[in-house]
């Protein structure tokens, strides 16, 4: 096992995903795969004998659900970066996913290149989030902010005891709405460095590890204006 290169665990129970993710990993050569599980109990056989430092996981598992996966391996392997890889983009299997502990959540459809953008993307402390994920995490958010009912504080001023900078605050409020750190980097005309710098203060200062908890915590506090 090589000490320069990302080490990957597959969980995918569909054979034609299965050999999709498993060939994706095997062709970047900055990564390296380690297992492949395709049910549950093959899976939870690899988390206990392998290291490895991402898991990508399927959530529809025929003898369980993933989530109990990720809630495993994040509470015993903080240091794994786990991202869902998965046909589920609707509110309740996103917001079970990241609250179990994934620190991304991509679509099947994803292209090749995204996926390894993505392993790199978490490798570097980010949170990769397709644009539709992204939108149902707001909506779960409005929704348990606003009790369902539209009941939000939009243009509200911020708490007294907001503990973000004003920039960090922008930033998550981007954060928020899906933005990949490129692309805050280049509507604030800062560099993407910058932008992950601010990214992990935002993550210590509300003690959260994943874009999702972020913008959890954040609206929870009412940091965010939806």
């Amino acid at each position: 096992m090589s000490s320069d290169k990302t080490t990957v665990l597959i969980v995918e129970d569909e054979p034609e995903f299965r050999m999709r993710f498993k060939q994706i990993v095997e062709n970047e050569p900055t990564l390296e795969l380690v297992g492949v599980a395709a049910n549950k109990r093959e899976a939870q056989e690899l988390i206990d004998r392998t290291k490895f430092d991402v898991m990508l996981i399927d959530l529809g598992l025929p003898d369980g659900n993933g989530t109990d996966l990720i809630r495993q391996v994040s509470t015993k392997r903080p240091d794994v970066d786990i991202m869902v890889v998965t046909v589920f983009g609707d509110e309740q299997h996103v917001v079970s996913a990241i609250e179990a502990g994934a620190t991304g959540y991509i679509l099947k459809d994803s292209t090749p290149a995204d996926v390894v953008s993505c392993i790199r993307l978490l490798r570097a402390g980010g949170s990769p989030v397709s644009p539709v994920v992204a939108r149902s995490v707001l909506r779960a958010i409005r929704n348990r902010i606003g009790g369902g009912s539209g009941n939000t504080r939009p243009g509200g001023p911020m708490p007294e005891n907001n503990p973000l900078s004003a920039r960090e605050t922008e930033i998550l409020q981007l954060l928020a709405k899906g933005m990949s750190f490129n692309e805050i980097g280049e509507i604030l005309g800062i560099s993407p460095h910058t932008v992950t710098a601010h990214i992990k203060k935002i993550y210590r200062k509300l003690a959260v590890h994943s874009r999702g908890e972020a913008v959890y915590e954040a609206t929870q506090m009412g940091l965010l204006r939806t």
